[in-house]
């Protein structure tokens, strides 16, 4: 690695085709044991959730387990952001060249060209990502205040917009005051459930 001035670690969106993330990130992931780049590429993800599959009358797809012999609910993984893979990464111009020039990568978001790099996504847009993935870092918990307007993105009150009550920390909750046909009502939700409403 050449000797630049080094900047702190931020999240980018690296573009390949849809359908080739997974090989994508495989290769940057490579590309990192190879080049020795572990210290300023940390983390490589595919943004997937775990989706059950329903059929064409919208019933849901049952297989058996062949274990068990019992019948379950069939599942199918999605990729929430079709033709991306976030990953987290100190941008220098060696690290730069390396990813942008990794097999299966058409580009990382942000760069107009001309030798501009590009710019990160804002903690709010990976924010996002991480929860829709079950993933929390602890400095998302600075983000967010008592009295702040949240919207529920998974589980039981998912799309329910509300204000937060409370925060536990320890046990990654929150308490969002929400309101179900004309009254106030406190649910507790998983951290990872919630986002700012912009």
């Amino acid at each position: 690695m050449s000797e630049e001035k080094v900047s702190e670690k931020q999240w980018y969106a690296v573009t390949t085709f849809i359908g080739h993330e997974q090989k994508a990130a495989e290769n940057i992931r490579t590309r990192i044991e190879t080049y020795d780049l572990s210290k300023y590429i940390f983390r490589v993800i595919v943004a997937e959730e775990k989706v059950p599959s329903i059929n064409k009358n919208g019933d849901p797809v049952m297989r058996r387990n062949k274990e068990t012999g019992e019948m379950e609910q069939k599942y199918k993984i999605v990729n929430l952001y079709p033709g991306y893979v976030f990953v987290e990464m100190i941008m220098t111009d060696d690290v730069w060249y390396v990813v942008r020039n990794t097999p299966e990568v058409t580009g990382i978001t942000g760069s107009s060209g001309g030798g501009q790099k590009p710019t990160p996504i804002t903690s709010r847009e990976i924010e996002a990502v991480l929860k829709r993935m079950g993933m929390v870092d602890f400095a998302m918990y600075e983000n967010y205040h008592v009295g702040d307007l949240v919207k529920i993105i998974h589980g039981t009150f998912d799309g329910v917009e509300g204000t937060i009550i409370s925060i536990d920390k320890e046990a990654g909750t929150v308490k969002v005051d929400v309101i179900f046909f004309g009254r106030h009502t406190p649910v507790d939700v998983d951290f990872s459930e919630i986002v700012h409403i912009s």
